[in-house]
């Protein structure tokens, strides 16, 4: 059931979100991140509710380095001309996902916990960066005048 559900979210959510005129890039770094992370979501909780503390970070790490290496290499094999990466990803995408990694470094070597207070901080972070990304995105669409006869 959270497969289907995880489905339907990314499938209803892509459909308002090209209706609404938004870009590919912003829906695959929003809805579709969000929409295909949900069971590891469920799996993290559930093994963190449990105490299984190392399966929640596992779990995260792993699943990110797979993304990462796994997914973009498969479809860079299998893509006839490549993957693109458009300048946008370059200049501000790929930044934000080096800096949540350094971000990361002192609480994993340090501190070795995340607590509430440290989670309600990457969600922030999180939050912030989807915001930023909608709010970019609203100015830089085009304008549209409406005349009145």
């Amino acid at each position: 059931m959270l497969v289907l559900g995880s489905n339907w979210l990314v499938d209803s959510s892509v459909a308002f979100a090209r209706a609404l005129g938004v870009s590919d890039l912003i829906i695959g770094l929003t809805i579709i991140a969000a929409g295909t992370s949900m069971p590891e979501l469920a799996a993290s909780i559930m093994a963190a509710v449990r105490g299984e503390r190392d399966i929640a970070v596992g779990n995260v790490i792993g699943s990110n380095t797979f993304n990462i290496l796994g997914c973009l290499g498969i479809s860079g094999l299998v893509s006839r001309d490549g993957l693109s990466i458009a300048p946008a990803v370059l200049n501000f995408d790929l930044w934000v996902m080096v800096a949540v990694a350094v971000a990361c470094l002192p609480v994993f070597i340090v501190g070795r916990e995340i607590g509430r207070r440290k989670g309600l901080l990457f969600v922030g972070y999180y939050v912030a960066y989807v915001a930023y990304l909608i709010l970019e995105r609203r100015t830089t669409m085009p304008s549209t005048s409406i005349r009145r006869s």
